[in-house]
């Protein structure tokens, strides 16, 4: 295989990963071409990606610690308010910790993986990681709806949100229910399967509920290629099913530290 090659099968994931660690699809993507076409000008680098995802990542994290500062202060215009939101909420949180409760979490590296991307020690990695965890749970719970057809997984979430604190404004198996619960509880935070039981879309239940009002969405689905493709706007927060309950709980937790959630009355 190619080193473009192996690259390209690896882009979608550092892409969300980059969204998730900047708040920002628009910032994610610069950095990640910034990464792309710092190796394309050091040959060393490039040959160096063949090693998988976690060289890429490595690299990629040399050009976002180098910079990640002048992304926090960025106050230029033409951000949504979820963007403008996401970069004041930046400022707040400790940048490694946050690196390192997403390299474990959402992209499933090991610590010692993590270390490695880092460039750090493996055994500081889950120190990083609590302390995200300890700043992120600060943040105050919210109602969530949860829109999923399969029962089990969707009683599954239930009790997930609610060990995280949070309650359950209610739950839906198509797009007609995700409007029927929205038309009577606005929720703080929306996990949503794309696949649902009627046939409908969970993109478009989402949608429905982005044209009211602006909440962090976290989609969970067996098919994120489906949202990947660079062809609308893509998910922040994207976790791919099977899932662990630890990685829903990081999204769980970053979508509320940069969304506009509001608090349970």
């Amino acid at each position: 295989m190619s080193i473009g090659a192996e690259v390209a099968s690896h882009l979608p994931f550092l892409r969300r990963y980059a969204r998730a660690l900047t708040g920002s699809q628009s910032t994610g993507d610069a950095f990640v071409r910034a990464t792309l076409e710092a190796a394309l000008a050091d040959d060393d680098l490039a040959e160096s990606l063949r090693g998988g995802r976690v060289p890429l990542y490595r690299a990629f994290n040399k050009v976002w610690s180098s910079a990640y500062l002048e992304v926090a202060d960025d106050r230029t215009g033409g951000q949504g308010l979820h963007e403008s939101a996401a970069q004041d909420q930046l400022r707040k949180i400790t940048p490694v910790n946050r690196q390192a409760l997403l390299l474990t979490t959402v992209e499933d590296f090991s610590p010692a993986d993590a270390g490695t991307i880092m460039d750090i020690p493996e055994d500081d990695v889950g120190r990083l990681v609590q302390e995200a965890v300890e700043e992120i749970e600060r943040e105050t719970a919210t109602s969530v709806l949860i829109i999923e057809d399969e029962p089990l997984i969707s009683m599954q979430l239930e009790d997930l949100v609610r060990s995280l604190g949070h309650d359950i404004c209610g739950t839906a198996a198509t797009r007609t229910q995700a409007q029927q619960v929205v038309a009577e509880n606005r929720p703080g935070l929306v996990l949503a399967d794309i696949q649902l039981a009627d046939g409908s879309s969970g993109l478009d239940a989402v949608d429905d509920i982005l044209a009211i009002d602006s909440v962090p969405v976290i989609f969970i689905t067996a098919y994120p290629e489906r949202l990947l493709t660079g062809d609308r706007p893509e998910p922040t927060y994207l976790v791919t099913k099977p899932f662990q309950e630890d990685t829903v709980r990081a999204a769980i937790s970053q979508a509320l530290f940069f969304g506009s959630s509001r608090p349970l009355s």
